[in-house]
């Protein structure tokens, strides 16, 4: 059950960021803007949960690794939780750092899909013969350019994988890219976390300040058996080709009911909308557009901070 203040340790600062996409100045200046908005002494002290997608999209994937394996050293007193997005999990897979499947080769998660291989021109250069199904559509080059869904050209692959590639000096599709992202960038893709659990976290939710578990996971939990997903995602399990918590879309949107027992915030981003519903909190405002924001969300205030707007607003 959810406890009222009085009856609770003192609140604390939890900070979740929303997906950057490879944009480092949207970055650079939401980090500012909360260093402003927080007491500095909270901030110190925070716990802040990036909740993934790091690359792709935006020009600057290899600045925002940089920026993100740095902050340990810069702030080593808060605490960083750095959750894998679908984005992210194919790179990782592209570049081999994903755990290896248990009892199985990557390639045989490929047939589920098949039939979207020609289409999405999933990629076929060296390395793909045993790559994870993500990595290949990742590193492809899709067929049909323009994105119906967006309006816009797709920037390489379905991933808009292009710019992470330029990032790093190489052309899309390329290689290469396994030898040109540094070790401690393939280390940061290999530590990341497919779900973070937190205990005794405070949101303000209209009726007074409350404690609650948190939950984040990129995407979402779909309804059905949250012991076995929340152990799936813990277990990292790279045998499933197409893992639902990182990259499904209304099967994952709501608070499974299964939580209301004991009530959970569940935090992602992913699905390229601000959305605040009781326990619900969907941080991506940005969705990996140039124009929009890189939004984050503090607790308990519920304060949202942007990445490209004047702090007031």
């Amino acid at each position: 059950m959810s406890d009222p203040i009085s009856e609770s340790p003192k609140p604390r600062i939890v900070c979740c960021i929303g997906d950057i996409h490879g944009f480092i100045t949207k970055l650079q200046t939401l980090w500012s803007n909360l260093e402003t908005h927080i007491d500095p002494s909270q901030f110190r002290t925070a716990t802040i949960i990036f909740l993934g997608d790091y690359c792709d999209r935006g020009p600057h994937t290899r600045e925002v690794i940089d920026f993100l394996i740095g902050l340990p050293s810069r702030y080593p007193d808060q605490r960083h939780v750095f959750l894998s997005g679908n984005h992210d999990f194919a790179f990782a897979a592209f570049v081999g750092v994903l755990p290896p499947p248990n009892g199985m080769e990557f390639c045989d998660g490929w047939k589920e899909y098949e039939a979207n291989e020609e289409r999405e021109g999933w990629f076929k250069g060296e390395g793909y013969e045993n790559m994870h199904l993500q990595g290949r559509r990742w590193g492809g080059n899709i067929k049909d350019k323009f994105n119906k869904a967006k309006g816009i050209n797709y920037q390489g692959s379905i991933y808009d994988a292009g710019p992470t590639f330029e990032s790093y000096g190489v052309p899309h599709g390329s290689a290469d890219l396994v030898k040109a992202v540094p070790d401690s960038h393939k280390k940061f893709l290999a530590d990341l976390v497919w779900v973070h659990e937190e205990d005794d976290v405070f949101i303000n939710i209209g009726d007074g300040i409350k404690r609650c578990k948190l939950i984040a996971v990129h995407a979402g939990l779909e309804t059905g058996d949250v012991e076995e997903q929340l152990k799936l995602l813990k277990t990292r399990d790279t045998r499933v080709p197409k893992v639902q918590q990182l990259s499904g879309r209304k099967n994952v949107w709501d608070i499974p009911k299964e939580l209301s027992a004991n009530p959970t915030i569940l935090v992602s981003g992913h699905h390229a909308k601000l959305h605040v519903e009781g326990l619900r909190l969907i941080i991506d405002e940005g969705g990996g557009f140039q124009q929009k924001p890189v939004a984050a969300i503090i607790l308990p205030s519920m304060d949202i901070i942007r990445g490209s707007a004047a702090l007031s607003n």
